[in-house]
């Protein structure tokens, strides 16, 4: 599809909704994140009772408010692009549809409050107006990191959960039941939450072994917790991933975003992008 079949309008309402490079998409921004933090602060105060009765009707009138305001939003993300389901069905196309459900879902019943929680995923929309994605290839050289170092982390992972199997049914079996150690799984438990240096207190060691046998464990846990963090450091030294710099700018076209700096075509369709 050309640039040219775009209409002047939809480009510059595209620009302002999906660009935070220009003064108006970083004010676009700015004021929808206000509202966000609005919103969760309204809903967390709606949850105390004193609050929630003294200020119905006000937290009930913002709310709908706030509603509105997403929905349009909503509207206006999927008016502006040529391809609305690559919007719809990404991540933040169901966030923002997630986000404005609750209160319509009110009007038909109980259920929806667990859905407010998932307004506060749209506060990751403050990585694009504070220019964090111009570090993402620095995130995509951690990834590829993670990713080469997964065998040699799950190898470790399952050293660890035989350690804890293993030293739980000695701690069962050197404190008993007597001591708090009812069962081998209670055991387990007890290793995990010593081995990761946690330490809730609930279950201890009482006989002079078993009190050894936890000194042990301790020591132990401060080396284990260091063997991941070394193991991703090592994979991630050795990554020749060079870096990148990438702009805001989203493709009109196919919502395509994360393209280089004074990029003029998308990397995925090869259309022109918003100048």
């Amino acid at each position: 599809m050309a640039d040219s079949t775009i209409p002047s309008w939809k480009k510059k309402l595209h620009e302002i909704i999906y660009e935070a490079d220009t003064p108006a998409g970083k004010a676009f921004d700015i004021g929808l994140l206000i509202v966000i933090v609005l919103s969760i602060v309204l809903v967390m105060l709606e949850s105390i009772p004193r609050m929630s009765e003294r200020y119905y009707w006000e937290f009930y009138t913002a709310e709908w408010i706030i509603t509105a305001i997403f929905t349009l939003e909503y509207i206006l993300r999927i008016v502006v692009i040529n391809r609305p389901s690559r919007y719809i069905f990404s991540f933040y196309g169901i966030v923002d549809l997630l986000s404005t459900l609750p209160t319509y879902l009110a009007i038909l019943g109980g259920g929806h409050n667990l859905l407010f929680a998932v307004r506060a995923l749209r506060l990751l929309r403050i990585f694009r107006v504070l220019k964090i994605t111009r570090y993402i290839g620095e995130s995509q050289r951690l990834l590829l990191a993670l990713r080469n170092s997964r065998a040699k982390i799950l190898v470790f992972l399952y050293a660890v959960i035989i350690l804890c199997v293993i030293m739980g049914t000695v701690m069962y079996l050197v404190e008993g039941p007597e001591n708090g150690y009812t069962s081998i799984p209670t055991g387990i438990y007890w290793c995990i939450v010593t081995l990761t240096t946690v330490g809730f207190g609930d279950i201890h060691p009482v006989t002079p072994l078993g009190q050894f046998i936890a000194s042990v464990i301790m020591i132990t846990g401060y080396g284990i917790i260091a063997v991941p963090t070394g193991i991703v450091t090592s994979e991630f030294s050795k990554s020749s991933a060079r870096h990148t710099h990438v702009n805001t700018q989203v493709c009109p076209h196919c919502n395509e975003s994360q393209h280089l700096d004074k990029a003029e075509y998308c990397h995925n369709c090869g259309n022109l992008l918003n100048e």
